[in-house]
């Protein structure tokens, strides 16, 4: 029999005391990083039947999450799929069954700076140069590339993902060869000066006010793209005080058309006046971050329990990527685009038309249609020559291809057989 000493028992009760702190010790040693990709692609219970999740290699540097569906049979003819913000290419799983059912090979990226793609782990203070936009390019070609295939069927890009489609197409249309535009039009690459070399030289250009006149508006506002590229957009979101489920819920919600606020027409001009007529979640009050600005419209239990476009288990991938990598990796795209920086090197394509077969579909309750006044007319008329139709769809706001995805599929597959 062993004798149990006053010493013995309180080293076990010691001990006994430790084991939880070292047990989380070593459970957070074991956890990735904040912001870290997972080395496993999405489980069988996540995704439809059909879409396999994976990665690939040496994509221009990054290891690339990669959804498919018409995988089994090689040779197939492919469709590239690019997701906006906030969003991941499981925004396209209800998309790509049909695609692939029409004997395609649907693919669909983690772009650069999302989800599970390497290179999340993203802060404010790093470089842009990766994600300026004639790299992401390069990242969609050497995707491409990686699969085994000279050129592509069509190019689909939703939402940020629309204007890279675009300019996939503007730069290589011999591997692009039709490009559907989603949610936001394309109205070309910068021009350069022309005929002026028997001109007088031109006065400097204005600068543009319009943010400072959208600041002097009572309330006073500011426009979301700025917003975006400042340093508190990404804590603002990824620390809501809701918590990211619930913001990301709020925010899906008011840029569809379940949010019935949603009517829009187009604006008159790119003024700060005009501007102000865009709802919130795109002119927001200038004291607000996008956390503060979704909350009041935070559906009820009961319209989320109605929501079959995005059932609270379908958010949840969202907002479990979201909260695991922040929004830093999306939101330098729009740090980008309102530096300017990069500007240069895109008006080497000024002039430059889009002369592949072009689609553009929308939602019929979005906004962002008609964001960027005079975009929709310019893409229409000038910016691509074959442009086979527009389409804006009854019953879809902002997330087109999630709200109305047999009615996006039916599009693409009839524009696909141009």
């Amino acid at each position: 029999m062993t004798t149990c000493t006053r010493r013995h028992l309180m080293q076990s009760l010691a001990a006994a005391a430790l084991a939880p702190a070292a047990i989380v010790k070593i459970a957070r040693a074991q956890q990735p990083p904040s912001g870290s990709a997972p080395e496993a692609p999405y489980g069988p219970a996540v995704l439809p039947p059909g879409i396999r999740s994976r990665f690939v290699d040496n994509v221009n540097g990054l290891r690339m999450h990669v959804l498919e569906a018409g995988f089994e049979v090689r040779g197939r003819p492919a469709v590239v799929f690019l997701h906006g913000f906030p969003e991941l290419a499981f925004s396209w799983r209800k998309v790509m069954p049909s695609i692939a059912s029409a004997g395609y090979h649907a693919i669909a990226p983690d772009l650069r700076g999302y989800g599970r793609t390497t290179g999340t782990g993203v802060t404010f203070d790093e470089d842009l140069g990766p994600f300026r936009t004639l790299n992401m390019v390069r990242d969609i070609v050497g995707l491409v590339s990686a699969f085994g295939y000279r050129s592509v069927a069509a190019l689909v890009g939703h939402d940020f993902g629309s204007p890279l489609a675009a300019w996939c197409t503007v730069v290589r249309p011999d591997v692009f060869r039709s490009v559907v535009m989603m949610s936001a039009p394309f109205a070309g690459p910068p021009a350069l000066p022309f005929d002026t070399a028997d001109s007088s030289p031109a006065p400097a250009a204005a600068a543009d006010s319009i943010y400072e006149e959208l600041a002097a508006l009572k309330p006073p506002r500011k426009h979301y793209q700025r917003y975006y590229s400042t340093r508190e957009a990404n804590d603002n979101m990824r620390n809501a005080p809701q918590g990211v489920h619930a913001f990301l819920r709020a925010y899906y919600h008011m840029k569809s058309a379940d949010w019935k606020q949603n009517a829009p027409y187009p604006l008159a001009s790119r003024s700060a006046g005009e501007w102000a007529k865009l709802p919130r979640y795109y002119v927001m009050d200038l004291d607000k971050g996008m956390a503060e600005t979704v909350a009041p419209e935070m559906p009820s239990a009961t319209e989320i329990a109605a929501c079959k476009w995005l059932p609270d288990s379908e958010l949840r991938v969202y907002s479990g990527e979201y909260g695991r990598t922040g929004f830093q990796g999306g939101l330098q795209g729009y740090r980008v685009g309102s530096s300017g920086r990069f500007t240069a090197e895109l008006q080497t394509f000024s002039g430059r038309t889009i002369d592949v077969p072009s689609l553009f579909v929308g939602g019929k309750s979005d906004w962002g249609v008609y964001q960027t006044p005079g975009a929709l007319e310019r893409m229409q008329q000038t910016a691509c020559t074959r442009m086979l139709g527009t389409h804006l769809v009854d019953g879809a706001g902002h997330w087109v291809q999630e709200e109305q995805p047999d009615e996006v599929s039916k599009l693409i597959l009839q524009f696909l057989r141009h």
